[in-house]
């Protein structure tokens, strides 16, 4: 893993778990990361010391003690080093913790912001990093063709939700990305609905957005399905959401900005007459995190480059009516793009 820039004289902390996470190649505990011209540290308090050893053994791990907490330790440190500048996350840490730490290493050390640099490392994935999120799609997707035969009427959304967050981990998932969405009916048109108490009726559409983790990375999948046959507009609305998709991952390739190919996805959206009714971005980057850098945005200049791991992820929203979506994470490869959520993207009626 590359690692960030440090002169003899220069070393960061890093608060933020995922980038912690990043840095260390595996610590998923509490504390937070020194780096320096000399040494690679984690501190932490007693709960996670062990677990830290194991988890990156590349790591020296200390450990916090009354009246040699966090901040204290990376005073200590940064006197050892003989530190003039220490790089942190302004992105990350409050004004109070800010504060804490710079009373406690004192006002002979320059604080510069970080910038997001480990999350700018983070916007391409290693092959390592990309073998984890191809098993946390084979897992995403392997849960949706195992739950497409146990969607009945008369089941609650929250008992979708259940049953699918089960068999990801059944089949091998350490936990979900984010929160299962199910959103059914006209419960549809909300793009980001908590899983309730409505029942699932004949006719309805069924938006499911989901995705398992494992090895500590993300995978992001929704598929909108039919339960019987669907309304001849929401059959409209689903061939129109499937089209834009579909150029639009075709169309995924390195060099091609965010603005480019969310300009895709809504132009065609809008002349099918749903103007206004695509009100989120195309797509976002996938890690550590649900949702990363870049962005498919019309406000993004941000370009695509091999090992991205990036969402296409169009949808049409009726309010009263019900919404489709439908979303593939994809890898850009040197030529175009690889799908790594892989089952049917058409429409599929139970």
């Amino acid at each position: 893993m590359e690692q960030l820039k440090l002169t003899a004289q220069s070393a960061v902390v890093v608060h933020n778990p995922s980038n912690m996470f990043y840095l260390s190649e595996g610590y998923t505990g509490e504390g937070c990361v020194y780096i320096s011209g000399s040494r690679r540290v984690i501190i932490t308090d007693f709960r996670y010391v062990e677990q830290a050893e194991q988890q990156a053994p590349g790591f020296q791990v200390v450990m916090t003690d009354k009246g040699l907490g966090h901040n204290q330790w990376v005073a200590k440190m940064c006197e050892e080093d003989k530190v003039e500048t220490l790089r942190y996350e302004d992105n990350y840490l409050t004004v109070r913790a800010f504060e804490a730490l710079r009373n406690a290493v004192g006002d002979s050390v320059s604080y510069i912001s970080l910038d997001r640099a480990p999350e700018k490392l983070r916007e391409i994935k290693s092959p390592a990093e990309v073998e984890a999120m191809r098993r946390a799609a084979a897992i995403t997707s392997a849960a949706f063709e195992a739950i497409l035969p146990k969607i009945k009427e008369g089941m609650t959304e929250k008992d979708l939700q259940i049953e699918l967050d089960f068999t990801m981990l059944k089949l091998g998932a350490s936990g979900n990305a984010f929160e299962t969405i199910i959103a059914s009916g006209e419960n549809g048109s909300l793009c980001h609905a908590i899983p309730g108490p409505r029942r699932l009726r004949k006719g309805d559409m069924i938006t499911m957005d989901f995705g398992a983790k494992v090895g500590g990375y993300c995978s992001d999948m929704t598929r909108t399905v039919a339960l019987g046959e669907p309304s001849a507009d929401m059959r409209r609305v689903y061939d129109t959401v499937l089209y834009a998709q579909t150029i639009c991952e075709e169309a995924l390739a390195p060099g091609k900005t965010g603005a480019e190919l969310d300009k895709l996805a809504r132009d065609y959206i809008d002349a099918q007459g749903y103007e206004g009714r695509f009100g989120h971005s195309l797509g976002h980057a996938v890690g550590i995190d649900i949702h990363e850098n870049p962005r498919l945005s019309y406000i993004s200049d941000d370009v695509m480059a091999p090992g991205v791991v990036i969402t296409i992820e169009p949808g049409v929203y009726i309010p009263g009516m019900g919404g489709v979506r439908i979303e593939n994470t994809c890898l850009v490869t040197e030529t175009g793009c690889e799908p790594l959520t892989t089952p049917t993207k058409e429409l599929i009626i139970l």
